[in-house]
């Protein structure tokens, strides 16, 4: 009688800690999302700033400012490129590190 009592108790706190696990995991991949969104809205708004500057003063600039300036824009494009990935391999890793540990709940 108090082993199954024992057993039920047990299932019922580790259910509970996996959906609170859970829960603290969809947190902390929109704490990660809310972090790297700030840095891509930046880096954005500076790729698209120089485009357009480069683009605005190509006709009374010499060749040589126009271009240093798309390649810094191009530089920028890149950065942006890298800092999304980096975001999204950090979720997915983050997604797997939660997945791993749900997998012990499926033996119980």
């Amino acid at each position: 009688m108090f082993g199954k009592l024992l057993g039920e108790t047990v299932d019922a706190v580790l259910g509970c800690s996996n959906i609170l696990k859970n829960a603290v995991g969809f947190v902390g991949i929109l704490v990660v999302l809310a972090i790297c969104i700030m840095p891509i809205i930046k880096l954005m708004v500076l790729s698209v700033a120089f485009n357009l500057t480069a683009a605005l003063s190509e006709p009374i600039a010499d060749k040589k400012i126009v271009s240093v300036l798309e390649q810094i824009g191009g530089t920028f494009k890149i950065l942006l490129g890298m800092v999304c990935t980096v975001s999204v391999l950090l979720i997915i890793g983050l997604t797997l590190v939660i997945k791993i540990t749900n997998s012990g709940m499926m033996y119980r």
